[in-house]
C-alpha cells in the first residue's frame, strides 16, 4: 500500500500487499513479509528481516542499533518471523558481532513496552507481556510465557514450555517445562496446565513432575540428581531434553524449592 504520510526508503524490499499506515518509517535494507501490517508512528531501522502477516502496532522501534557500547556500525540484522504481533511500543535491538544478528520467532506476542536487546534469540508460540525486559545475548525457548515486567539477565537461557511469574528477577537459567517464582527465583512446579493445552499427555507430565522432584525438592546436588535421572529413567524426548539443557548451562540453574518452617 502506497502511504503519503509515511517514509519508505526506496531500496526496502515490502510485499505488495503489505499496509504502512500514516507517520511511519521504514529505512533501506529491510524486507517486510505478505499480509504484514505496519501501524502509525512505527520505525523499522536498517536490518529488519520481517516475516508474513505480523501485526506491529503504534510506536514500536524494530532493529535499533544496539545498546552497546562496543558496536560500532557493523552491518548485523532482526529477524521477526511469521504471524508474529508486536504491540505498542515495543524495542527490539539488532545484533552485534556476536552472533550478527536479533531474532524473534514465529507466532510470537510481544506485549506494550517490551525490550528485546542485542543477539537475543525468542522462540517461537512464545509470550513476553507486558513490560518485560530481556538483556543481550539471552535464548528463550519455544512456548515460553514471562509474566508481566519481569527482567531478564544477559546470557541467561529460558526452557521450552517455562512459566515465569510477573514482576521476576531471573538471573539463572530456567529449565525447561516449569514454573518459577518467587525472589531469589525458585521452581514452584511443573507448567501442568500450559502442558496440557498443547496436548502433552498426562503420564508424560506425571514423569516431568518426578524428575523435578529429584532435582529439586528432594535435596540432592544437581550431579546427583542428574546421575539418578538417567540411572532410573528411560530416555524419553523430555527426560534428555531436561538433562541437555542443565548440563549445557553455563549461569546455573535456578534455585530448588525453598521450604520455610512455619512457626
Amino acid at each position: 500500500m502506497n502511504q503519503p504520510l509515511a517514509y519508505i526508503d526506496p531500496n526496502a524490499k515490502i510485499a505488495n500487499n503489505v499496509v504502512v499506515e500514516p507517520f511511519s518509517t521504514i529505512s533501506k535494507n529491510v524486507e517486510i513479509g505478505e499480509g504484514t501490517w505496519i501501524g502509525p508512528n512505527v520505525t523499522i531501522m536498517e536490518g529488519a528481516r520481517i516475516g508474513k502477516n505480523c501485526k506491529i502496532f503504534p510506536g514500536a522501534v524494530v532493529s535499533a542499533p544496539p545498546q552497546d557500547l562496543k558496536y560500532k556500525g557493523e552491518e548485523t540484522l532482526t529477524f521477526v518471523g511469521d504471524n508474529t504481533t508486536i504491540r505498542e511500543c515495543v524495542t527490539i535491538n539488532r545484533g552485534t558481532t556476536d552472533k550478527y544478528k536479533t531474532v524473534v520467532g514465529s507466532n510470537t506476542l510481544l506485549m506494550a513496552y517490551v525490550h528485546i536487546a542485542h543477539d537475543c534469540e525468542v522462540g517461537n508460540n512464545c509470550i513476553l507481556a507486558n513490560a518485560v525486559n530481556l538483556a543481550g545475548h539471552i535464548k528463550v525457548d519455544d512456548y515460553v510465557v514471562l509474566g508481566g515486567m519481569s527482567a531478564v539477565h544477559q546470557f541467561v537461557n529460558i526452557g521450552q514450555h517455562a512459566f515465569i511469574s510477573g514482576g521476576c528477577l531471573v538471573r539463572k537459567d530456567v529449565p525447561p517445562f516449569v514454573k518459577a517464582a518467587r525472589e531469589p527465583l525458585s521452581f514452584v512446579g511443573v507448567n501442568s496446565i500450559g502442558l496440557r493445552r498443547r496436548g502433552y499427555n498426562g503420564e508424560m507430565i506425571n514423569l516431568v513432575q518426578e524428575l523435578y522432584r529429584i532435582l529439586f525438592v528432594r535435596g540432592f546436588n544437581t550431579s546427583k540428581a542428574l546421575a539418578q535421572i538417567e540411572a532410573e529413567f528411560p530416555a524419553t524426548e523430555e527426560r534428555d531434553e531436561i538433562l541437555r539443557f542443565i548440563r549445557d548451562s553455563k549461569r546455573g540453574i535456578m534455585k530448588g524449592f525453598l521450604q520455610r518452617n512455619e512457626n
